[in-house]
């Protein structure tokens, strides 16, 4: 009697499963591969040897011949009594006395596993609960496809030929090489067994503890939350947790495990929010009036202000917010000397008291992650873009506005028709300043060419130089003055002839005013509850209308050209000026656009590729120095991002 008891269990989850799928219209048995892909195509199938697969991707049969055994969970659905059960019982009792030690054999077609030979073996296996078996596998590979799944595929067989993991899957292109970079690995870089040990123990604990918080009710697949969780605490941290503290560390982060699910992750806020007129309680104007506490806020720079022109901007604006709120606030400044405590500090900054925290690099932004998550009632704002993170607020602003400006006084400007571009990242928001810059040229001098180089490919000296070597001399270079140290020669659009740069007109990065709107929204609660009220990411992306970038023309550029510049800054404040009205041309040919339309916020922001009239190109990942890698890491573009290995599975 003991011994007939499992299989009738097998049995009812067979049968419910069939139940199940054909109240829901599909089909309840077991796929058959020959009837996803011909069958001739296993004929020219790669043999993997023996290898460990896991047997939660085993998903169908080789051939039709047993499909009517079993449902599509693999569960038995003959009767009980026949000899097909008899033979499954006793199987199941050989497996619970010695295991399963023969090798099944099976096909593996685009990460799942069909079943040649083996096919009770693999019900008794998912009915125990096993997490792999031995098998003997032949890869059939599908044709290269620009389909999303196929290009996701061939990007698992690359991170497969190097690490032997065949268990970590993602729903994004480019997860694998992000996972390895996390790792500290790159592409080509082959594991070690202790590595694949390792990993695999990080990847058991993670994948059961997000299986206990409810992970099996996303569509996400466990990779994609992994991913997230180390982008946030770090892949060796992920390796020295135990079940418990992962399970824990998963909770506060839920909602943004969550949010990789939706398709729109971003709210952009494109003005500040209103100011809330602090009305008296009646309570107020009876009793004494109390003295408000001070909002404290913290300014956490990852180098010294008198070190970077970038850092020093942000000081002047942390020190204008000062004066400017005087007894509502108290701002500290925290520097970070060692780029790997950088979370100890922001603790700190906590500890000391401070409710909103201001990180002024994107190069913080796993530190300033971990601390919105690991502090929920306190305000982390990370200054870059483009970050669907739900804990985490983001800040930036429109500059791709003053650069369009920019373009258009270049463009009246040359004689030659060549215009020259320095521009340090390849991030988002730096290729829309390239393309507004191109776009104003083009409108005023249709003939325009715009020639690019990148500070953190050659180094902003030499990028200046083979720019001079082209002799051109209507140059835009970085968006803030930098310090002598520096190599660069200029900074905002410059005109340099021989030793002579005569300055024309620069950006203006009025971060003061950012810090002050952004502090009396905490003080009067309309930057929470724009948080509360949002299950997305918060991008403030404020431009010129908010007052928080400007432009400011020097005393070489002649009047006539203020007067015509000062037109489009109107018309951008006003909103009626559109430096990305459609439809322009890329340097594909691609149109992008039609009729008379502007892009919207989210295509500005994500940019990836230049305007027709741009001569140069995104750099690539190898080409970067180390800082503008661990940039691009962080919130860089997709054309600048590693690119796989295209080589053939052999």
């Amino acid at each position: 009697m003991q011994q007939e008891i499992y299989y009738k269990e097998a049995l009812k989850l067979g049968q419910k499963e069939v139940r199940s799928r054909t109240a829901k219209e599909k089909n309840p048995y077991l796929p058959v591969l020959d009837e996803i892909v011909p069958p001739e195509k296993a004929l020219t199938g790669i043999h993997l040897g023996v290898v460990q697969i896991p047997v939660w991707f085993i998903v169908g049969t080789k051939t039709g011949g047993r499909v009517s055994a079993f449902a599509a969970n693999f569960m038995p659905v003959l009767d009980e009594g026949t000899e097909f059960a008899d033979k499954w019982e006793a199987l199941y009792r050989s497996h619970i006395s010695e295991g399963i030690r023969d090798p099944i054999k099976v096909f593996e077609y685009l990460n799942r596993y069909y079943v040649q030979e083996g096919n009770k073996r693999v019900s008794v296996l998912k009915f125990c609960g096993a997490y792999s078996v031995t098998a003997e596998v032949i890869r059939i590979l599908p044709e290269r496809t620009n389909d999303e799944k196929i290009q996701l595929y061939y990007e698992y067989l690359e991170f497969n030929r190097y690490s032997k993991i065949n268990f970590i899957e993602f729903t994004k292109r480019g997860s694998y090489q992000k996972l390895m970079r996390m790792m500290g690995k790159s592409y080509g870089e082959w594991w070690t067994i202790e590595e694949q040990r390792r990993f695999s123990s990080a990847y058991y604990f993670f994948e059961k503890a997000y299986k206990e918080n409810g992970g099996d009710k996303l569509k996400i697949t466990i990779g994609d939350a992994m991913l997230n969780y180390i982008k946030i605490y770090g892949y060796p941290e992920l390796q020295n947790a135990g079940d418990a503290e992962i399970r824990m560390n998963l909770k506060k982060m839920w909602e943004d495990i969550a949010l990789i699910e939706e398709n729109e992750t971003i709210e952009l806020k494109a003005t500040p929010p209103e100011e809330k007129e602090l009305k008296p309680s009646v309570l107020s104007m009876i009793l004494p009036i109390a003295k408000p506490s001070k909002l404290k806020a913290a300014f956490v720079y990852d180098v010294p202000p008198d070190k970077s022109g970038w850092v020093s901007d942000h000081e002047r604006g942390r020190q204008y917010a000062q004066t400017v709120l005087g007894d509502q606030a108290a701002t500290s400044v925290y520097i970070v000397e060692d780029e790997h405590k950088q979370y100890e500090l922001l603790e700190k900054a906590v500890a000391d008291g401070n409710k909103i925290l201001f990180t002024t690099s994107p190069r913080m932004l796993q530190a300033s992650l971990r601390a919105a998550i690991s502090y929920p009632d306190i305000v982390v704002m990370n200054c870059s873009l483009n970050i669907s993170h739900r804990y985490l607020r983001t800040y930036y602003t429109r500059m791709y506005e003053v650069k369009f400006i920019l373009g258009v006084l270049a463009g009246s400007l040359t004689q030659s028709g060549r215009l020259g571009y320095v521009c340090d990242y390849p991030i988002y928001g730096q290729i829309a300043g390239i393309n507004a810059f191109a776009l104003g040229a083009q409108m005023a001098n249709p003939r325009t060419k715009v020639y690019l180089e990148w500070s953190s490919v050659k180094g902003a000296g030499e990028a200046a130089l083979a720019l001079s070597r082209r002799h051109i001399h209507l140059i835009s270079s970085q968006d803030t003055a930098r310090f002598t140290e520096d190599t660069r020669q200029s900074f905002g659009l410059s005109h340099i002839s021989h030793d002579k740069t005569d300055l024309l007109a620069v950006p203006v990065w009025k971060w003061g005013v950012y810090y002050e709107k952004m502090m009396r929204g905490v003080l009067d609660k309309t930057i929470k509850s724009e948080y509360v009220n949002t299950a997305r990411a918060l991008n403030y992306y404020w431009g010129m209308s908010a007052g928080v970038v400007d432009i400011e023309y020097a005393p070489a550029l002649p009047p006539s050209s203020r007067r015509y510049a000062d037109f489009f800054r109107s018309s951008l404040i006003s909103g009626a000026g559109k430096p990305f009205l459609t439809p322009f041309v890329t340097q594909n040919g691609d149109v992008i656009g039609s009729r008379q339309h502007e892009l919207s916020l989210e295509q500005i922001i994500r940019m990836d590729y230049l305007a027709e009239n741009v001569i140069g190109s995104i750099p690539s990942y190898d080409e970067l120095n180390p800082v503008g890698k661990k940039t691009v890491d962080m919130v860089g573009v997709s054309a600048a991002k590693p690119r796989t290995d295209k080589h053939e599975e052999t």
